[in-house]
């Protein structure tokens, strides 16, 4: 490994919102790094010198309403147009016209979308643990509010009040940050047949069903001290925006219903992961909705937090696709 590939470099970039905060290492080919909730750039920790030494410009973002990036109010602003012309922006403030980009969870998604609405710029689009669901279908409230029955609430719901689930993190954000991580952790997460962490009992909270007592192997007292540390100063609201934002995405992307993404792309799920195992049949769509696709795995024994949880794995899978893509 180069010294060259080994410097990390923090900086700021404008966006409509204001700013986006990003992390750059190594020199090369743009590859852009789109993390999930509830995480911070922080979570590509173990991709970025990978990709350096690999001879990529690896660059990770802490997504508008995170870290160190911009927190606008409005719900709108939080919506997936928005996100993607930061994705623009940052590219673009880089020097750069065109990148590679790849998300996990929420962030899978943002990629998705900015290959799909801006092609010109996105030339290949890694996900992982989300599958590509194409724009379309019934309003995203409708389905969440249907998913739970009359018993329990399904945690996107729950969600959608602003200020009722800050209410239940504030208090102890790293208690609550460190039973999250957990629950979708394939070595805590709870065992078959127990409640399910993605459902809230009627006048409970989410917590109530997260593993107590000990942190999954991938997050160190470190590793949890970073992530809690920049939700205790922003909170939580930014992050939780973007779930607040997704009825005002099935509108602004109505002319997109059903869009196939077309360039080159990789998915890396895992096996114990229910992004993957709900969405199984978005997978098998794959040959419609994927025409692109260059491969495609599933992580045998691992949670959502596939980056942090396999990293070898996942930087090996990585350098050999981005290998195929941009050569």
């Amino acid at each position: 490994m180069t010294q060259h590939a080994t410097q990390i470099t923090h900086r700021s970039v404008t966006s409509p919102a204001g700013r986006i905060h990003l992390v750059e290492q190594g020199s090369g080919p743009l590859v852009l790094l789109v993390h999930g909730f509830p995480e911070s750039w922080y979570s590509w920790r173990h991709q970025l010198p990978a990709l350096a030494a690999a001879g990529y410009r690896a660059v990770a973002v802490d997504v508008r309403g995170y870290g160190r990036s911009s927190r606008p109010a409005p719900v709108d602003a939080y919506r997936m147009l928005d996100l993607v012309e930061d994705n623009v922006r940052v590219v673009r403030a880089l020097g750069e016209e065109s990148a590679v980009v790849v998300g996990h969870d929420w962030g899978a998604t943002i990629a998705a979308h900015s290959a799909l609405l801006r092609p010109e710029v996105f030339r290949a689009v890694g996900l992982l643990s989300v599958p590509y669901t194409p724009p379309g279908g019934p309003r995203p409230s409708d389905v969440f509010t249907r998913l739970g029955g009359g018993a329990e609430e399904f945690y996107v719901a729950y969600f959608q009040e602003p200020g009722r689930a800050e209410a239940e993190v504030e208090p102890d954000v790293r208690g609550w940050l460190a039973g999250f991580y957990a629950a979708l952790s394939a070595d805590t997460m709870p065992a078959p047949g127990a409640p399910d962490p993605h459902f809230v009992a009627r006048g409970g909270t989410l917590r109530d069903r997260f593993p107590k007592g000990r942190l999954p192997g991938w997050l160190s007292e470190d590793d949890l001290d970073v992530y809690a540390g920049e939700f205790e100063r922003t909170g939580l609201t930014g992050a939780l925006n973007r779930y607040r934002a997704m009825d005002r995405d099935w509108e602004d992307l109505t002319a997109h219903a059903g869009a196939p993404l077309t360039q080159p792309s990789l998915f890396v799920g895992g096996s114990q992961d229910a992004s993957t195992t709900w969405l199984a049949d978005a997978i098998e769509a794959y040959p419609v909705t994927l025409p692109g696709l260059v491969a495609s795995h599933v992580l045998d024994g691992c949670g959502h937090w596939i980056q942090q949880e396999r990293p070898e794995d996942v930087n090996r899978i990585l350098v050999d696709w981005l290998a195929a893509v941009t050569a």
